[in-house]
């Protein structure tokens, strides 16, 4: 899929079409509302509406990643609604049927909060400063029978993931992984993610991983 962006948007990458496909998989009933949490250039926004979602609301903190989205959707004719703010603060009138969520999840090199394009990977010390917020929101963003679709890397504790959100009574679950090379942003900090213990030393690679979670009616 040929996709409008600009430098300050993240570029669709292996994680995006591995919760693409997953999406795929799961299977949207037509007319289904949808969130995208941090939809970026949009891409899983016009997955989901090409499977036959009715309403697609796509949400990021960037503006750019706001406008790029809204023109992708336009030039394809889509029902996606780009807007822009912290989609785990917001009020929604009602809740979805389906979550989609490439939270950022790669650990910071520093304490400082992520400024510009970085806003779309860094997440915090462990990785889990976004994904930790969405498996407590989870439950109330989802109708009863709803599922989040979720896609992180192993480097940022997929099992804490699970458990947080069982703990919210969802039934979670890894449904695909995919393992790949570090990019640039990892081969960059990869000496102090081994000096915290995230990966082993000389560890090149991270597997990324699939869960979805799904609520009881």
């Amino acid at each position: 899929m040929r996709l409008l962006r600009t430098s300050a948007v993240y570029r669709p990458q292996g994680d995006t079409w591995l919760l693409a496909r997953a999406l795929g998989d799961a299977g949207i009933e037509p007319g289904s509302r949808v969130l995208d949490v941090g939809t970026g250039t949009g891409a899983l926004a016009l997955a989901a509406a090409r499977t036959g979602a009715g309403e697609v609301t796509a949400v990021d903190v960037s503006s750019a990643a706001v406008a790029v989205a809204r023109a992708n959707a336009w030039l394809r004719g889509l029902p996606v609604r780009a807007e822009r703010g912290d989609a785990l603060a917001r009020d929604y009138p009602d809740p979805f049927d389906v979550v989609l969520a490439n939270p950022p999840y790669v650990p910071a090199q520093g304490p400082e909060p992520p400024r510009g394009a970085a806003r779309a990977w860094d997440a915090g010390y462990d990785g889990r400063a976004v994904i930790d917020r969405l498996c407590v929101r989870a439950p109330e963003l989802l109708v009863g029978g709803g599922t989040l679709l979720l896609v992180q890397s192993d480097l940022a504790d997929v099992e804490a993931t699970l458990v947080r959100l069982r703990a919210g009574g969802l039934k979670a679950a890894v449904v695909d992984r995919q393992a790949q090379a570090f990019g640039p942003v990892l081969d960059e900090r990869a000496a102090v993610l081994e000096d915290r213990g995230l990966i082993r030393r000389g560890q090149r690679s991270e597997e990324l991983v699939v869960i979805r979670a799904d609520r009881p009616r």
